[in-house]
């Protein structure tokens, strides 16, 4: 059976006429006569009685007429999908990110991505950078929002952020008050930060930092997230040096105070298998570099290659006005856990 023999069976059913159902096919009647004589015998059943004066359908031919349609409108369905997939209009995308890029502009791209793509599935995973990278190697996403620079060969890049790190106070703190602060100023104080285990090179890195200002900060709060740290800042328990963009969730009881000295900024990076191909995907990475503004002038990478960590993400919440504030420092390898 053949989609052919169907359009012939429902023109004719329609009709009722062998020569004003070739007219409509625009074939003449043998052929018509002979694709209805084939769809007969692989059904095994007669769906018309004709003689020289009419055609008419038979039980079996009446059963048959809505299971056609069904199967024609399921094919004409089918190959609308596969031309929106096609075309990157339709199919899902599934996108990693690291909790941070809920403050640096992330939902304003989903949104603007989705009214221009109404027909494509996003499905969002939260997980650290280096579960992406992993990710991302097995084709389990198709594009991930990562705080790292060491980039697998095989996978394209855009710098979208690069933020300072901010001092994060309990809003009852003597320096909350502060517009900026000196690292000295911490020494002593309990440190809330994001687990070893989890994001080892921003363990490290928050070490270095403390070290270079000339004390070794009390660790007392090792966590997995990085709201975890601002909350358990927010009840009086410690302070945290965190990605400036955090100021955004807006937490009852903390305060975010800029350093007086510059560090290493905390970057993010949009990554996506450089082989894939996939217009979806195509259309989201072109969303994320309009995302950018003409001024930041990033754009995909060859593989390996590191952007200018000096250049800012413009988010498409500035452009809206909302803002994001300032980024963050670059992490360790798909092998090591990255926040």
């Amino acid at each position: 059976m053949e989609f052919r023999h169907l359009r012939y069976f429902l023109v004719l059913a329609e009709e009722l006429h062998f020569g004003r159902a070739a007219r409509r096919l625009s074939i003449s009647q043998p052929p018509l006569s002979l694709n209805i004589q084939q769809l007969e015998a692989s059904i095994g059943a007669r769906l018309f009685t004709r003689n020289s004066k009419q055609v008419a359908l038979t039980a079996a031919g009446l059963a048959f007429v809505p299971a056609a349609r069904a199967l024609i409108d399921q094919a004409a369905q089918a190959a609308s999908h596969a031309r929106d997939v096609g075309q990157g209009m339709a199919g899902s995308l599934t996108i990693g990110f690291a909790g941070t890029m809920l403050y640096s502009g992330l939902p304003k791209i989903l949104e603007r991505f989705q009214v221009r793509h109404p027909l494509l599935r996003l499905m969002l995973k939260e997980l650290s950078s280096s579960e992406q990278l992993i990710e991302l190697a097995h084709d389990r996403l198709d594009i991930g929002f990562v705080h790292t620079t060491r980039v697998p060969a095989e996978l394209s890049q855009i710098l979208v952020s690069s933020q300072a790190f901010v001092v994060c106070l309990p809003a009852g703190h003597a320096l909350a008050q502060q517009k900026s602060l000196s690292l000295q100023a911490l020494q002593g104080e309990p440190f809330a930060v994001v687990s070893r285990t989890v994001s080892p090179d921003y363990h490290e890195r928050i070490l270095v930092i403390c070290t270079e200002a000339g004390f070794y900060p009390e660790i007392r709060y090792e966590l997995r997230h990085w709201l975890s740290v601002v909350s358990l800042v927010s009840q009086g328990m410690g302070v945290a040096l965190v990605p400036a963009a955090l100021s955004q969730s807006a937490m009852a009881g903390t305060a975010f105070v800029p350093l007086d000295m510059v560090t290493t900024p905390y970057d993010t990076h949009c990554l996506w298998k450089t082989s894939r191909d996939n217009p979806a995907l195509a259309a989201f990475v072109d969303a994320v570099r309009a995302a950018h503004g003409p001024r930041t002038g990033n754009r995909a990478l060859a593989p390996g290659k590191s952007p200018n960590p000096a250049k800012v993400f413009e988010t498409a919440a500035n452009a809206t006005g909302t803002g994001t504030g300032p980024a963050s420092p670059s992490l360790p390898s798909a092998k090591e856990s990255i926040s």
